[in-house]
């Protein structure tokens, strides 16, 4: 599939301007495809309606999309980012952010509700400026001319000022090893494998498929509870002594859907006092060495909606699994929350939304696990909605 060069105007007026804009970078690079170019930031005054001053920038995108997906893609992010309305009576407005199509190559499109290139380049220096920034040659398809000499041309008395200011524009996360965990049926799989993907992260998931003592434990639990769970004490050892150990050159952090304390929490409820002080035992023995997470990431989802997941994945040895054992299963997870003191924990509370059908709810878990701060106890709750 082809792919062209898209170059966008985004400003911010609102709030956090500069943080509206890394967001807005984020969440395209994201959705939209590879940052190619952007230009420094620039402040300029609001034009045509009385209001803050604007933080513009130009960024150029490569992607495949095209110009009704491109325009899609800014809206959702605009949404997103929390900008109810491009406009109030087709007046002018403060924004939190504005993201433009400038050009899509040498495209001209011409609809009702979209027009490339965007009708008021060489009227605007605040989008002028930075366009002669990062591409002074570039010659206008309809006016016929280049950046440079629009700016020369430009009707537009204001002059915005470069800020110094220096955006952070890297897809990359903050952590070096995120463990994210759940409940069965929470997502945190799915989650991971498209979070991993997105940042360029080295993956590492729970071997379970491949546990010959899983349906077994299910049909018949206190017959296997025990085997069931020394085996995947062994096998996550294996596991994250290897994947751990191995530094990838290609990679930027590692991103696995469980932590080894997992082994802990679901032997608790299914071992009995005996077989659980043995098996503890083993436990602290074996993962004494295994380092921490930066961050421990925990997908809440309500037992009904977990229940609905478990039904709807289909997993045939999965469908005897009650709701008082998930129940359980949760009360360990928090149990083992509250008793950390050194571990950086983000709680996202996903039971009210599907971010699998609905993308926007998985760009706010994106955002939640980016934006994280640790608080002065180690644990932040959030809840996506």
């Amino acid at each position: 599939m082809k792919k062209n060069k898209v170059t966008l105007g985004l400003g911010s007026n609102l709030g956090n301007r500069k943080k509206n804009l890394e967001k807005a970078l984020l969440f395209l690079q994201l959705q939209l495809g590879k940052l190619n170019k952007i230009s420094q930031v620039y402040q300029s005054p609001a034009k045509d309606f009385v209001g803050n001053d604007f933080y513009n920038i130009v960024a150029e995108f490569i992607t495949e999309y095209s110009a009704d997906k491109i325009l899609l893609i800014t809206n959702q992010i605009e949404k997103l980012l929390g900008r109810k309305i491009k406009s109030l009576n087709k007046k002018y407005q403060n924004r939190i952010i504005d993201i433009d199509i400038l050009y899509i190559e040498h495209y001209i499109v011409n609809k009702k509700n979209l027009i490339i290139p965007h009708p008021e380049i060489h009227k605007r220096n605040f989008v002028l400026y930075p366009l002669n920034e990062i591409s002074p040659d570039f010659f206008h398809p309809v006016l016929k001319k280049s950046h440079r000499e629009l700016v020369s041309l430009s009707p537009d008395n204001d002059q915005p000022k470069i800020k110094d200011i220096i955006l952070n524009t890297r897809l990359e996360i903050p952590y070096n090893f995120i463990a994210i965990e759940g409940n069965i049926g929470a997502g945190k799989t799915t989650f991971t494998k498209q979070f991993a993907k997105d940042f360029n992260s080295k993956l590492v998931l729970e071997r379970f498929e491949e546990n010959a003592f899983l349906p077994k434990f299910y049909k018949d639990p206190k017959r296997y509870a025990f085997p069931l769970e020394m085996s995947f004490l062994a096998d996550r050892y294996q596991q994250l002594s290897d994947d751990l150990a191995q530094f990838d050159l290609f990679k930027t952090s590692v991103i696995s859907d469980y932590y080894v304390f997992k082994s802990l929490i679901f032997s608790k409820v299914t071992l009995s006092d005996e077989e659980y002080s043995l098996y503890k035992k083993i436990f602290n023995f074996m993962y004494k060495d295994i380092p921490k997470p930066d961050l421990y990431i925990y997908l809440y989802q309500n037992v009904e909606r977990l229940l609905q997941n478990i039904k709807k994945r289909g997993r045939s040895y999965e469908q005897s699994i009650k709701a008082e054992y998930l129940e359980q299963i949760h009360e360990g997870y928090m149990n083992f929350i509250k008793t950390q003191k050194d571990l950086n924990i983000l709680i996202l509370d996903i039971s009210h939304i599907d971010f699998v059908k609905e993308p926007k709810y998985y760009y706010q878990m994106v955002d939640a696990i980016i934006h994280h701060q640790p608080s002065t106890n180690n644990l932040e709750i959030m809840k996506i909605q």
